[in-house]
């Protein structure tokens, strides 16, 4: 039996597989991975010489974790289709943002072994960060193994299942917003005379570093935020202008709307297959 089985592969499905391999989480002869598009698979296989499964089932029956990483509006027909293939010692691990624990168990018809996570773009250059719960069935060394495959392309941090709204909304759907913060910082840069092309690096750069200042020094962003603005300087007067155009009420609003839309949808999907009225 292979150690991983990838059922879909994407940009995000390849950013996990390629971390999982480059990282040395699973040899390459113990993953198997199907996706629809034969080009794709075959791609892949070239790329990182990974067994070919013959369709999903193959996948299902021949690996102990199996990622489901296809699209969501697809997750109901990919399971029904693989729900028999699946042992309850199998691990499956369930990207969609829709789909509770329960829900996941309800759709194989059986108490299958669980991950919840919600991994961000940013996997896909070996920086991102996942949140993640289990269901009540897994080990504490199966949590250990899942948690280990999640941080070769990133950080990993384990939360409650009620919080995986939130956590959609901090680090699933904000990388959309910080890409808005570039390009709008760019746009100023370009009308203040800077070519394009290196207004982007100097947008990106600046957010960059500045993340990094959080992470590696522990400081409060306040803090560090304060420690730019001289008193009278050129960077207060830009807070002052942020602060009055609504620019953190308008983030935390953002968020919330994000994690509203994660709410509705996850909440369909309980009323339609836990049978809530």
């Amino acid at each position: 039996m292979k150690k991983i089985g990838f059922i879909g592969c994407g940009n995000m499905g390849e950013a996990m597989l390629s971390g999982a391999l480059n990282n040395g989480f699973v040899k390459k002869e113990d993953v198997i991975v199907y996706t629809k598009s034969i080009e794709n698979l075959e791609r892949l296989n070239k790329k990182y010489n990974i067994v070919m499964a013959k369709d999903n089932k193959d996948v299902a029956e021949n690996a102990r974790i199996n990622v489901l990483a296809v699209k969501p509006d697809i997750y109901s027909e990919v399971i029904e289709e693989i729900k028999d293939k699946t042992s309850k010692d199998s691990i499956v691990i369930a990207i969609a943002p829709n789909f509770s624990i329960n829900v996941i168990k309800s759709m194989f018809d059986k108490d299958v072994k669980v991950a919840r996570a919600m991994p961000n773009t940013p996997a896909m250059i070996g920086c991102g960060i996942t949140g993640i719960c289990f269901s009540d069935n897994m080990t504490i060394e199966e949590r250990k193994e899942i948690l280990k495959f999640f941080t070769s392309f990133g950080e990993v941090i384990e939360v409650k299942e009620d919080l995986m709204k939130a956590v959609g909304s901090v680090s699933g759907s904000s990388p959309a917003f910080i890409y808005m913060l570039i390009e709008a910082m760019s746009d100023g840069a370009v009308l203040l005379g800077i070519p394009r092309k290196d207004a982007y690096r100097f947008a990106a750069k600046a957010v960059e570093g500045a993340a990094k200042m959080v992470l590696e020094t522990g400081k409060h962003p306040g803090e560090l935020k304060d420690a730019v603005c001289s008193p009278g300087g050129t960077s207060i007067e830009g807070i002052i202008k942020l602060e009055e155009k609504g620019f953190r009420s308008g983030i935390i609003e953002a968020m919330l709307k994000s994690a509203e839309k994660f709410y509705s949808m996850e909440e369909k999907e309980e009323k339609k297959y836990m049978k809530i009225e």
